[in-house]
């Protein structure tokens, strides 16, 4: 388990670095009317890839940590205690619907008739789901407690 939260916790910086990179060059390239090629196509592919490995992780150390049966053991001391709220619901939701918008950002963009309307797409999705993990990951920097529970 131990291996799983160290690569859990690296791959983070992976998944980051796609995302503002698929965002900047999406932004960059909108503003100059620049065409869609393989390199903004790559970039959100990679965002793709490393944020679906970092939920299969994730998921895999959500339930080897036990936190299915935490919740459903005793729900409402779950719920009121802030620190097993944040890792049973709020981490792992924030983190699912975030990693869905960059699907469905990645997927527009490909159907997206013009080049505008792929960075668009692209901008829009992952920016929002930029946004959501940002808030939902547990920064190790941050006092124990604080910056967690935003949701």
């Amino acid at each position: 388990m131990e291996i799983l939260l160290r690569s859990h916790s690296g791959l983070r910086w992976l998944v980051l670095a796609a995302i503002v990179g698929a965002i900047v060059k999406s932004a960059m390239s909108l503003s100059s009317g620049k065409a869609y090629d393989s390199l903004d196509n790559k970039l959100s592919l990679f965002a793709l890839i490393f944020s679906h490995l970092q939920l299969v992780l994730g998921l895999v150390l959500y339930m080897g940590r036990g936190w299915v049966s935490i919740i459903l053991d005793d729900p409402s001391t779950a719920m009121k205690e802030s620190g097993i709220r944040f890792w049973a619901v709020e981490h792992i939701f924030g983190m699912v619907v975030a990693i869905a918008l960059i699907t469905i950002g990645r997927i527009a963009s490909k159907k997206a008739a013009t080049d505008q309307a792929k960075f668009k797409k692209v901008l829009f999705y992952f920016s929002i789901g930029l946004l959501i993990i940002l808030a939902t990951i547990p920064w190790p920097f941050l006092p124990s407690g604080a910056g967690r529970g935003w949701f």
